[in-house]
């Protein structure tokens, strides 16, 4: 089961210790990443692997290298609102197939699965990218 334990001696930020990691959180952006800014880094992190594996289970084979822009849109109060990501894989893909990857990472994925569905993100890829 996963665990973290938040510590927040004064102000907004917060030290988070994960097993044997810490991390530190701003949630005003000045000392540390932001609590938004996080969430995105913790999707596309978890969404690489699944890219990964859907491409061995959809016949794409190895994608290479991958790199994901992730941005997020934020609604009047602050709040994500949507999230995007521009994806770019090294494997040279057809259109059928980039997709079918695409979909069955977003099946594989544990934080796009905890999200909420207004947050699922967008995704465009460009294959043969590096």
């Amino acid at each position: 089961m996963p665990e973290v334990t938040t510590t927040s001696e004064e102000g907004y930020s917060a030290e988070n210790d994960i097993r044997d990691f810490s991390i530190s959180i701003d949630a005003t952006g000045e000392d540390a990443p932001d609590t938004l800014e996080t969430l995105l880094a913790a999707y596309g992190s978890c969404y690489v692997p699944a890219l990964r594996v859907g491409g061995e289970q959809r016949d794409a084979g190895d994608l290479g290298k991958i790199e994901i822009d992730v941005s997020g849109d934020l609604n009047d109060d602050d709040k994500l609102e949507s999230v995007a990501f521009d994806i770019r894989w090294e494997a040279d893909t057809d259109d059928e197939t980039a997709q079918n990857v695409i979909d069955r990472a977003f099946e594989l994925c544990k934080v796009h699965d905890a999200l909420k569905d207004s947050l699922h993100a967008d995704a465009s890829v460009e294959t043969g990218a590096f």
